[in-house]
């Protein structure tokens, strides 16, 4: 029996702490590698968006130019009303070639970042204001919303009778076309705040200004990005309009004072080579500023799994 009992204690020579040891090297080894593996295929993934975010475009856009030449090789439009893609960027390149691209796309440039800028000084302390103080909203909001979708030409008349052909014209309507959309957008972003962020901080001793910068804005971030976006297409849209109709004076010559020229001289080439400048333009400040900014801030929030826009 004793010989027994010795054999059934000395077989191993482990013992169990050992084991144990063992086992929970093993599962922190596997849980390393599972999380390599995770990491390894999140990055693929990531790569392939990457890639299909930049391709996908470019794929439509190869698209709608093989459409656009092969409605001009038919011949139901004489070329100089319809021209075709190569004729648009033969003139394209005579407006390079003499400057006319690089000084409109600066004009119009510098007055749309300006006139946002400004718009996004006003806008803000403004939409906070309306966010918070329920009178007010109820009193003004419905006059914003209202502006918001009075188109911005409306007010270039006026803004010419009162202004001038000056810049200050062009301002005055590029201010009235992205204010209210960015009020709305901060004050829906507001509406989104949990209301046990205002609780704490107030417990915590916060003041209405340290409650409104420190905690209201934060948290409103996502509408109030929206709002900003949608707050530049405006802007971009009322410049070219005030641009077009505003020609003259003291005025500057921008994109839109380029697309007017080209429809005073019949220049098909000219008007498709303004067009697609102002639409380029759009779309670059669109993926280069807004859509990375608003992609990564849902990320973060767990609003936008794995940033798949």
């Amino acid at each position: 029996m004793a010989s027994n009992s010795t054999l059934e204690k000395e077989p191993t020579g482990v013992s169990v702490g050992s084991v144990d040891s063992v086992d929970s090297v093993d599962a922190a080894e596997l849980r390393a590698l599972e999380a390599g593996l995770d990491e390894l295929q999140s990055d693929t993934v990531r790569r392939r968006r990457d890639w299909s975010r930049a391709l996908l475009p470019l794929g439509a856009v190869v698209v709608l130019l093989l459409v656009w030449q092969l409605y001009v090789s038919l011949g139901l439009k004489r070329r100089d009303l319809v021209p075709g893609p190569l004729d648009v960027l033969g003139s394209l390149a005579q407006l390079w070639a003499e400057g006319t691209v690089q000084g409109s796309v600066w004009t119009s440039l510098q007055r749309g970042l300006l006139g946002f800028a400004v718009s996004v000084v006003v806008a803000t302390p403004l939409g906070l204001l309306l966010g918070q103080v329920k009178t007010l909203r109820r009193a003004f909001g419905p006059l914003i919303s209202g502006l918001q979708v009075l188109p911005s030409v409306a007010w270039v008349p006026a803004a010419i009778i009162w202004f001038g052909l000056t810049d200050a014209t062009v301002y005055f309507v590029v201010l009235m076309g992205a204010i209210p959309s960015i009020v709305n957008g901060l004050v829906s972003g507001i509406d989104q705040v949990p209301p046990q962020y205002r609780r704490v901080a107030t417990v915590l001793g916060a003041s209405r200004t340290e409650l409104a910068l420190q905690v209201i804005l934060p948290a409103a971030l996502p509408g109030y990005v929206a709002g900003l976006k949608q707050g530049w297409a405006f802007s971009w849209r009322s410049l070219m309009a005030a641009e077009i109709i505003a020609v003259g004076g003291t005025m500057g010559f921008g994109l839109g004072s380029l697309l007017d020229q080209g429809r005073t001289l019949s220049d098909m080439g000219v008007v498709m080579s303004a067009i697609l400048i102002i639409l380029g333009v759009g779309v670059l400040i669109e993926l280069a500023v807004f859509g990375p900014v608003e992609r990564r801030l849902l990320t973060r929030r767990g609003l936008l799994a794995g940033g798949t826009r």
